[in-house]
């Protein structure tokens, strides 16, 4: 089934789900470095890959579980070493927004990975910054930028790397946690999150991906998070999905992702129709669009096509839950919001 082969709907239901207005709040920039780009940075900087072509590099895409993807993006990333292939990567995903119809983009980076190995945390932060300052001016994409902590190293080395990113603090605006979910459950950054906190950002964290629902409450109570990053595994524990509904807390679902990762066999299982019924802020979001097969419409084509349940209803609930769930002022919210039912009224008429 491709993205646009949508059964049970108007021949013009993928161009309604394509042109709507929408916000992006679970994208690891990283995980936007496309084989082509990955290539073309390596000759420009000199870096030897393992992978003899761009077509041995995608067919090496291939996942059983969060860590194998980990291996590999890690190893893409090693590309990354001057102001402007941060600035590149950021460009290359910021025109691809636009194109899916994304007004407002929230950017997750890694900055351990790159500090890791010698790059300077502001030539990192700078370069996604201008980016992102060019995406507002020639493209009209509000985004910011969430600096992630990386869960398999150790609470000091998050300390040490928000200590290193401070300078730099007017262009981010929270923190979150990832990377490898099983054994490093939230409150093993608990002192961090609470200092970030303290400091006025927003937070944020992967929880109930791979990790159990009990992860998702040590996100919300010792943590304090805004947003649960993924969290389809809440279903397992229909007290927590009950209290994530009346919370109104949003789950920045992935569906491509959750697929590629075998967290769902395939998108036809996945429980995104199960979360919006139990009236939960779920959204879509791309995640790490290079390596899981698709971008942000190619998200939202490939689940309303599998999951013919999802109504044009859902997908009105979808793009305003995306807005609401956003960081931006609430005067934005509110008029993409607008845009969002003005956009599903008109093609009603």
């Amino acid at each position: 089934m491709t993205p646009t082969d949508i059964p049970t709907r108007a021949p013009d239901f993928a161009a309604l789900l394509a042109g709507c207005p929408k916000a992006e709040l679970h994208i690891h920039i990283e995980g936007s470095l496309e084989p082509e780009l990955i290539f073309a940075l390596a000759a420009r900087n000199g870096v030897a890959l393992a992978y003899p072509s761009i077509e041995a590099l995608r067919a090496a895409y291939a996942f059983s579980d969060l860590q194998s993807f980990l291996d590999i993006y890690y190893a893409g990333a090693s590309v990354l070493l001057v102001e402007d292939d941060f600035f590149d990567m950021a460009w290359a995903y910021y025109q691809r927004a636009a194109a899916d119809g994304v007004r407002r983009a929230e950017l997750f980076f890694d900055p351990q990975t790159h500090t890791e190995r010698g790059v300077d945390m502001g030539t990192v932060i700078r370069g996604l910054a201008r980016a992102g300052a060019q995406a507002e001016r020639e493209l009209g994409v509000s985004n910011a930028l969430i600096l992630c902590f990386l869960r398999h190293l150790s609470e000091d080395a998050a300390l040490a790397t928000l200590d290193a990113a401070l300078p730099y603090r007017e262009h981010f605006i929270g923190v979150g946690l990832d990377s490898s979910e099983r054994g490093h459950p939230p409150e093993k950054f608990a002192r961090v999150f609470a200092r970030c906190r303290a400091l006025g950002l927003h937070v944020v964290a992967h929880a109930g991906e791979e990790g159990p629902p009990a992860y998702i409450h040590s996100a919300l109570d010792v943590l304090e998070v805004e947003r649960i990053d993924h969290g389809v595994r809440c279903v397992e524990d229909p007290a927590l999905v009950a209290r994530l509904a009346a919370e109104r807390m949003p789950l920045t679902v992935c569906p491509l992702s959750n697929v590629k990762l075998c967290v769902f066999p395939t998108l036809a299982d996945h429980n995104l129709k199960a979360l919006l019924d139990a009236g939960l802020v779920a959204t879509i979001n791309s995640d790490d669009p290079a390596y899981f097969g698709g971008y942000l419409n190619a998200n939202w084509l490939a689940t309303f096509a599998a999951l013919p349940s999802l109504t044009r209803e859902d997908a009105q609930t979808l793009a305003l839950n995306s807005f609401e769930a956003s960081f931006a002022p609430a005067a934005d919210k509110a008029r993409w919001q607008a845009e969002v039912r003005a956009w599903f009224a008109s093609a009603a008429g």
